[in-house]
């Protein structure tokens, strides 16, 4: 059995309660928003500071919890805090896109289904 990627009852909520214009409002937003996340995180890499890459993926985990990605915010939780070398930090960070871009098609191919 796969691990779920999305809360779908939080966002059949979001459909019930703001309408489905509201909802691709979001996730447009949100995959907007991630590729600025995606690009500060590899920044603080680049950058070596550590209190950046929390910074950034604790925000981008709270985005992403908003709009029910689970397996990417339970993804963030693991690597928010980490303290590996920048070498880890570049391979966490190509699963972090791959799960992004994964919990991204997930949601539209969810909302297209409903």
């Amino acid at each position: 059995m796969s691990e779920v990627l999305l809360d779908e009852e939080l966002l059949s909520g979001y459909l019930d309660n703001l309408g489905e214009n509201i909802v691709r409002q979001m996730i447009e937003l949100y995959t907007q928003q991630s590729k600025i996340y995606l690009n500060d995180i590899q920044g603080a890499i680049k950058e070596q500071t550590s209190d950046l890459w929390q910074e950034h993926c604790h925000k981008m985990k709270g985005a992403a919890g908003s709009v029910g990605l689970i397996k990417l915010h339970r993804y963030l939780v693991t690597i928010e805090k980490s303290q590996d070398s920048s070498d880890k930090k570049l391979e966490m960070t190509d699963e972090l896109q791959r799960l992004n871009d994964s919990a991204i098609s997930a949601f539209n191919h969810w909302l297209n289904a409903e």
